[in-house]
């Protein structure tokens, strides 16, 4: 027994060396680049295929082969992937949501890349480089791992990779070359990988697939780690490898064997879901915001070829017909990513398990298998395998309610690698099952007309989610989170949705493309599917359905038309050039167009036309001042209306009106429908709130009192717990100490949209608005998820109010200056008919004449009854505005006030200072 017990220990030491190399190489690529590669597995087993080449096609020796892949192949693929994938990435601003997508399009180009080199199938004759004695990768494991944590801790590029993961901009300002330190952390962590594939492959299947999941399996010890800690990840990955050896000692009987030893097989998985849900941030880069622009315009015409084109494959007969099949299942899988990724801004990259899960209902129904349910005929199987699959959305729709980004990437992976290993890849779930079609759809021209059916369905649900107030809901959670919860949307709850709708089309599509070839195949949903099709829709529109019909045709296409690995080749090419062209190739198209026609030919602006009139009127007066002759008039008025007629209507960047104008009484009552007299009680204070991060006090002991029809004005410095104290009022941030109440009830604990349906709104100071919606959408967002009764009415009177209305309000948020916007971002919080007004710096980036008119507007507001609370740094506005005057410092309330005795006892003080 003893000797058993060390022998598997040995074999566990064996895979944890191997696992613990991934740890090491993704923690020292993250901490110098701040990128989670996920390409990780795809250079270890292109790696592999290349020492393999070299020593046992070419006849190299195996050191020489080594050598080559290891110390020259490896790390140039990393310098070369810094160079010229990722630096672009980070001069852009390094925008953390397209260095996700690019992580995963070159792990999509390099295993598609292998897939036309070296085939599909599995090789079984990869050299050992180190024997099969665990001894020698467990000293190199440590050698690594110590020298590595030496580098970072004592020495220069230590401090510099630091420097450069805590602020790069800042860093390369400190004369850091940080694109010198990247790029060293890349060729270490390629290095690694390759080591891990060359170790790894001589023991397990080497094929474009298998090994590059085997090696992101076990990404767990790095998550574990919380990316930083080399030792805690090579401790993890050995007692995870030694735990799994042990497993395989113990053969229960029953109903627990099955389970047993598929968790003893794969408990890196296990540890990589457990990880991944239960710790809520995954090193410090967590969150991947989404820098949403302007929706792209859906090409003219594109809908009528799109038709055109699903209807030719019904003239096919054969093979052709065959694999056109496919297409509309898979558009309709794709339409799935639209709705989570592309609507609901949430990432996923586990779509493939729900679309297996949907092809495995509707074969277990069908087959009669499911406990307590009669044998189904197809159709009824499909629509009752997609009602079972749709709470199964839950499995990473819950998980999304309290993480986002990298944090929610790594969950909804996770998930997806466990449903592949713990249902796809088990026997007692799949063995011989078997999928037919409908009857009467049993060929496939027949099939074909049944799945353009279904698919004209899954189109009009994914419209249904994009228009009316759910639509708008989605994008604006989408564009701004924050923001979207601050207007009122039940943000938890609209996540949720999104992934359940998101499964269910996932296992409609799924259903019908096991239909179509007759036969449950697990492979076709194993997670590097899920991965490609991420990368598919991303790159070519992930809020465009036609982008996604035309990924499917793509995917199924291009391998049906040419070897396998196409497909995955061409989509990652795209998804890696992703932060060149980050609003997808027609956008680049579009752009491309757009500089040619400028270089034909530069017109003015409605701007430019207007300045160019002025400087020209300028001119006339100065000439006939000092006596030359000045332009003919008539010319110059020709001039303007011949440029007039060439010139558009003003564009978007124009500079808005001199200001709204103050709201007269008619408008100001119908705002407020006689909230005056209705607010008396609606007083918000807050009782000894403090509020703590860590060791540091932000608020200590607050007491602050808003009524309604007062402005109240805090002041004081940077650090002084403004920012705090707005949060815990606006329900962004929980109190450690103290009570929020409102109107005698206690809100401490409420959510921001909560006290947005109480008639509690905000406004933040780095814009919150909806990038992808008009104007119009934007107020209405907040008309909608309040308890106005005529939003329509409450939307009108609110552009009216801020002088939005006219040509302005149809116009996308995203081509607006911070002037308009910050209007806009008013608009949107009083078209919810507020009873309580929070305002954090309103005049930040308004010149004078706009601060001027938010003066008059905000004077309007208090005196219909609101209370408003004002965080400011302009004193002059605040003495123009405030009815009183708290100065903050050090997390505490120092003075209060009237204005004009709380700024002049400050404007005393100052220079005792």
């Amino acid at each position: 027994m003893s000797s058993l017990t060390y022998d598997l220990t040995l074999a566990g030491l064996s895979v944890g060396s191997a696992a613990a190399l991934t740890g090491i190489g993704l923690i020292v690529t993250y901490r110098a680049t701040g990128v989670l590669n996920f390409a990780h597995g795809a250079i270890a087993m292109v790696c592999a295929y290349v020492l393999r080449q070299c020593v046992v096609e070419w006849g190299w020796p195996l050191w020489a082969g080594a050598a080559v892949t290891l110390l020259v192949l490896a790390p140039g693929l990393g310098v070369v992937l810094e160079r010229f994938v990722f630096r672009p990435l980070s001069v852009l601003g390094g925008d953390p949501a397209q260095t996700l997508v690019a992580s995963i399009g070159v792990f999509v180009l390099l295993v598609g890349g292998a897939a036309l080199l070296w085939g599909q199938g599995a090789r079984d004759d990869v050299p050992e480089l180190v024997s099969s004695d665990p001894w020698g990768q467990l000293a190199v494991v440590v050698v690594l791992a110590a020298g590595v944590g030496a580098l970072i801790r004592w020495t220069r590029f230590g401090r510099e990779l630091r420097a450069v993961v805590d602020d790069r901009r800042l860093a390369v300002l400190g004369g850091i070359d940080a694109d010198r330190v990247a790029a060293a952390g890349w060729a270490f962590g390629a290095f690694t990988a390759g080591l891990t594939g060359v170790l790894l492959a001589p023991y397990v299947r080497l094929d474009p697939y298998g090994l590059p999941l085997l090696v992101m399996e076990v990404v767990a010890v790095a998550v574990a780690a919380r990316m930083r800690s080399l030792p805690v990840a090579v401790l993890v990955a050995l007692a995870i490898g030694v735990g799994q050896s042990q497993l395989t000692r113990l053969h229960p009987t029953g109903w627990g064997e099955p389970l047993l030893q598929a968790v003893g097989a794969n408990l890196f998985v296990v540890a990589l879901l457990l990880a991944a849900l239960a710790l809520p941030r995954i090193g410090t880069r967590d969150a991947l915001p989404r820098t949403a622009t302007a929706r792209v315009p859906t090409p003219p015409g594109s809908w009528i070829v799109a038709v055109v084109l699903f209807l030719l494959p019904l003239g096919f007969a054969g093979s052709d017909l065959h694999t056109s099949v496919q297409v509309p299942a898979l558009g309709v899988v794709l339409l799935s990513l639209v709705v989570v990724t592309g609507r609901g801004g949430q990432i996923s990259l586990g779509q493939a398990a729900y679309a297996g899960l949907g092809a495995l209902f509707t074969a277990l129904l069908t087959a009669g298998r499911v406990p307590g349910l009669p044998q189904l005929p197809e159709l009824p199987a499909l629509a009752l395998a997609v009602l079972l699959v749709a709470p199964l959305g839950l499995l990473t729709g819950w998980p999304a309610i309290t993480r986002r980004g990298l944090a929610l990437a790594l969950a909804t992976f996770a998930v997806g690698v466990g449903v592949s290993r713990f249902v796809f890849a088990q026997p007692y779930a799949t063995a011989g099952l078997t999928l037919g079609r409908p009857a009467g759809f049993e060929g496939d021209r027949a099939y074909y007309v049944l799945e353009l059916g279904l698919l004209a369905a899954a189109l009009w649900a994914t419209r249904l989610l994009r228009t009316g107030r759910t639509g708008r809901a989605l994008a604006a959670m989408r564009d701004h989170e924050a923001g979207a919860s601050a207007a009122g949307v039940r943000v938890p709850r609209l996540k949720l949705l999104a992934f359940v709708a998101g499964a269910a089309l996932a296992a409609l599509g799924g259903g019908m493309l096991g239909m179509g070839v007759r036969a449950f195949d697990p492979g076709a949903f194993d997670p590097v599917r899920g991965l490609l099709w991420f990368a598919a829709v991303t790159v070519l529109g992930a809020d465009s359905t036609l982008g996604a019909l035309t990924a499917a045709a793509l995917l199924v296409g291009l391998d049906a038309g040419a070897r396998g690995g196409v497909a995955a080749a061409l989509i990652g090419v795209l998804a890696v050039l992703v932060g060149r062209f980050p609003g997808g190739p027609y956008e680049a198209l579009r752009t491309g167009a757009g500089r040619l026609r400028l270089r034909r030919g530069v017109r003015l602006t409605a701007v430019g036309t207007a300045a160019r009139r002025r400087v020209r009127t300028a001119r006339q007066r100065t000439d006939s001042t000092d006596g030359r002759a000045a332009v003919p008039a008539q010319e110059s008025q020709t001039s303007d209306a011949d440029q007039s007629q060439k010139t558009p209507a003003p564009a978007a960047d124009a500079p808005p009106p001199p200001g709204p104008p103050a709201p007269d009484r008619a408008t100001r009552t119908g705002r407020a429908g006689g909230k005056h007299h209705a607010a008396a009680g609606r007083v918000l204070t807050t009782h000894d709130l403090q509020a703590r991060y860590d060791t540091f006090t932000a608020l200590d002991g607050i007491d602050l009192t808003l009524h309604p029809g007062r402005i109240t004005a805090v002041i004081g410095p940077n650090g002084a717990g403004k920012t705090t104290l707005f949060n815990c009022l606006a329900g962004t941030h929980h109190p450690t100490h103290g009570q929020v109440r409102y109107a005698g009830r206690d809100i401490t604990h409420l959510p921001a949209h909560a006290r947005t349906r109480l008639g509690i709104t905000r406004t933040f100071q780095q814009l919150a608005v909806f990038p992808t919606l008009t104007v119009t959408e934007n107020v209405r967002v907040g008309a909608e998820q309040t308890h106005t009764p005529d939003p329509a009415t409450a939307t009108h009177q609110a552009l009216r109010l801020l002088a939005l209305d006219g040509p302005l309000s149809t116009l996308p948020a995203a081509d607006l200056p911070t002037g308009t916007l910050r209007r806009v971002e008013l608009a949107r919080a009083l078209a919810g008919n507020p009873h309580v007004l929070l305002l954090d710096e309103p005049a930040a980036g308004l010149d004078t004449a706009e601060v001027t008119a938010l003066a008059r507007i905000l004077k309007a507001l208090a005196a219909d009854g609101t209370a408003l609370l004002v965080v400011e740094h302009d004193l002059d506005l605040v003495a123009d505005l405030a009815d009183v005057v708290h100065v903050m410092a050090a997390g505490r309330i120092i003075a209060s006030g009237p204005p004009e005795h709380v700024l002049d006892r400050l404007a005393a003080q100052e220079p005792s200072a």
